[in-house]
C-alpha cells in the first residue's frame, strides 16, 4: 500500500480492506510500479539531529490518504485492485513515546474489471484501530516511523488478538454500520446492470513504515494482513468465501 500522511493542509493515508467478484472479459495489468514518486527533500532543509527532535517534528494532526493493493481471480481472469482511503491520523507524544491513532472517513474501489463496490462511511468509520507506539528511527539518514499491527474487528465481537472467526452463525457478529443487517454491508455492482450486498465481517490487520520529509508529510508503504469472513448476501452468486490477499508490492501500496 503506499502511504502518505500530509499536515492537514495538504493530503495524505492509513487502510483498509473490501473485496472481489466477477468482472469483464479483458481485464487491464497492474500499473508500473512505484505509483507515485516520492519528493526531492528541500537542499536548505535542517534534518532533525537526534531521535528526540524527529519525534517533535513528527508529532501532529495529519490527513491520511492510503492505497492497498489485492490481487485475486475470476472466471474473467486475474483480478487486481486497489483500495484507497481517507482519514486522519494523530502522531501524539506521550510519556516520551510518540503513539499513533487512525480515523477512518471514506474509501474507493478501483479494479481492472467491469464492476465496483462500494464500502459505505459509516462501516470504514467503525473501523477504530487502537492507539500504537510507534518506533522511531534513522535509517540511511532519513527518519522513519514504524507502526506495528494492532489487529482491529469490524462487524463482530471479540479477541482481536486471536484469528477471525469463520462461522457465519457465530453469535458475536454485530451490525458495525447500523444498517440492520450482518456485519458490515458492501454494495456490488456487476456490469453497472447487476446490484447486490455482501455481508462481512473483518479482522484489520495493518502495519506501515513512512518516511519523514522536508515538506512535513510522511510517505510509505503499508503491509495488509486483514482477514474476513463472507457472513451472507443478497444474491446467491455473491454469498461465497472471499479474503483476497494483498499483492506484496511496495510500490503499489
Amino acid at each position: 500500500m503506499s502511504t502518505m500522511f500530509s499536515p492537514l493542509t495538504n493530503l495524505a493515508a492509513v487502510a483498509g480492506g473490501c473485496l472481489f467478484l466477477a468482472g469483464c472479459s479483458f481485464p487491464r495489468p497492474w500499473p508500473e510500479s512505484p505509483l507515485y514518486e516520492t519528493p526531492v527533500n528541500d537542499p536548505s532543509w535542517v534534518a532533525p539531529a537526534s531521535k528526540q527532535e524527529a519525534i517533535a517534528a513528527m508529532a501532529g494532526r495529519y490527513a491520511h490518504y492510503d492505497i492497498v493493493a489485492y490481487d485475486g481471480v475470476t472466471a474473467n481472469g486475474p483480478l487486481a485492485a486497489f483500495i484507497v482511503s481517507y482519514g486522519f491520523t494523530d502522531l501524539i507524544i506521550e510519556d516520551g513515546e510518540l503513539v499513533q491513532y487512525d480515523t477512518f472517513c471514506h474509501a474507493e474501489y478501483i479494479a481492472n474489471q467491469n464492476f465496483d463496490t462500494i464500502f459505505s462511511d459509516a462501516a470504514m468509520q467503525a473501523i477504530r484501530p487502537r492507539g500504537a507506539i510507534v518506533e522511531v528511527y534513522q535509517k540511511n539518514g532519513e527518519w522513519k516511523i514504524w507502526r506495528p499491527a494492532t489487529p482491529t474487528l469490524n462487524g463482530i465481537d471479540g479477541d482481536p488478538n486471536a484469528p477471525l472467526s469463520m462461522d457465519r452463525n457465530d453469535f458475536r457478529i454485530r451490525d458495525d454500520d447500523n444498517d440492520g443487517k450482518p456485519g458490515v454491508t458492501v454494495v456490488v455492482r456487476l456490469f453497472g446492470l447487476i446490484e447486490g450486498e455482501i455481508y462481512i465481517a473483518r479482522r484489520e490487520i495493518f502495519a506501515n513504515e513512512t518516511t519523514l520529509y522536508s515538506d512535513g508529510s510522511l510517505r510509505g508503504s503499508v503491509i495488509d494482513d486483514s482477514e474476513q469472513l463472507v457472513i451472507g448476501a443478497s444474491l446467491a452468486i455473491l454469498d461465497t468465501p472471499n479474503n483476497p490477499p494483498q499483492r506484496r508490492d511496495p510500490g503499489l501500496n
